[in-house]
């Protein structure tokens, strides 16, 4: 069989044809993007924004924000030359891709597990919480997430690109994604896909299985306390961290764990738009939506800006109400009064704001 010359470009097919349902669907995951960066952005904001929200809890949930956005910053914006018809992408570029897409996807199976036990820590283990979910050990558990991601990333583009590629080397894909690029080598990939598939054990189920166990205890704990009240925050954190999880490990296992055999390019496609796309918009309000602390820094946050916005506009109209005022007045000592009012406006503002 004729191999490909190294050094021309796969042909990413993309998601949609040019059809009009088409382009109004691809106008729809473009929106849904555009909503998952806002949402991910604001919540890494509020997080930041409020002393109140410094905690590891809060911390890890900030990392996972940072995820999906780079997840979807790495894989929409080449989706979008859907509209300029440039499907070509470079061995290098696709190398690329895969390496920063699998970085926060790895990481984020690891960084779940971590939000897991902390959550564990959290209800199961309140006195201890600071021992036992100390800053340090966050820290050390979010920057290997990071570490684990991005060498998987690191090793399976390297690998992924090793192999030579037929004539026939059109990605049914919209991004460079392993399984479906492996597909289209001229050389025997078993190897390969039994070292992937140990891989996803260790990277998926073994995380799964933590979060499942930690939960399980979390469960067992919440139903021994006499507290309505208790009750309904445990189930609230959990709940909205079993579906995070549920959505992520699901599409996962999906894209990464089936046999060859049973691989079909459209099923793929459809898996993989919603892992990159769907997945990181629901993230944020799910954690939001279920958090009662997270929805208090929101309303306060908005608050504090309807603040600076009518405190501005009542600056705004004293100014040019004074402005005039100095037009036309002769004596300096009007001009002198005039000018200590609006000072004291100024003034008034400030302490309005800071309410």
């Amino acid at each position: 069989m004729e191999m490909r010359n190294t050094t021309s470009d796969f042909i990413l097919l993309g998601l949609f044809k040019h059809t009009a349902a088409h382009v109004l669907l691809f106008a729809m995951v473009l929106t849904i993007a555009f909503i998952s960066l806002v949402g991910n952005v604001l919540m890494i904001l509020l997080i930041h924004w409020d002393p109140r929200l410094h905690t590891p809890m809060y911390f890890l949930l900030n990392q996972l924000s940072l995820m999906d956005m780079v997840l979807v910053v790495t894989i929409v914006p080449k989706s979008a030359d859907y509209l300029t018809g440039r499907k070509s992408i470079s061995p290098i570029g696709c190398g690329l891709q895969i390496f920063v897409s699998l970085t926060p996807g790895g990481g984020e199976s690891f960084l779940l597990a971590a939000m897991s036990y902390d959550h564990y820590v959290a209800i199961c283990h309140q006195l201890r919480y600071h021992i036992l979910m100390s800053w340090p050990l966050c820290q050390r558990m979010t920057l290997g997430s990071w570490f684990l991601g991005a060498a998987d990333g690191l090793i399976q583009a390297t690998a992924t690109l090793s192999f030579p590629y037929c004539n026939a080397h059109e990605i049914y894909h919209f991004f460079c994604e392993v399984p479906t690029l492996v597909n289209l080598a001229c050389a025997d990939t078993s190897v390969f896909e039994n070292v992937v598939y140990i891989c996803c054990v260790l990277m998926l189920l073994v995380p799964l299985s933590l979060i499942l166990i930690s939960h399980s205890l979390i469960l067992s704990a919440v139903l021994q306390i006499h507290s309505r009240e208790a009750h309904k925050k445990a189930f609230a954190i959990c709940s909205s961290h079993l579906f995070v999880v549920g959505l992520f490990y699901g599409a996962a296992i999906f894209s990464y764990m089936r046999p060859k055999s049973y691989r079909l390019a459209n099923h793929d496609k459809m898996v993989s738009s919603f892992y990159t796309v769907f997945t990181p918009v629901l993230n944020p309000l799910i954690c939001s939506l279920r958090n009662c602390e997270v929805k208090g820094t929101f309303t306060r946050w908005l608050r504090k800006c309807a603040n600076r916005t009518a405190a501005n506009l009542v600056l705004l109209v004293k100014y040019i109400q004074c402005q005039i005022s100095l037009s036309f007045c002769s004596h300096e000592h009007l001009k002198h009064t005039v000018m200590v009012s609006f000072l004291v406006i100024h003034e008034e503002k400030v302490k309005f704001i800071n309410q």
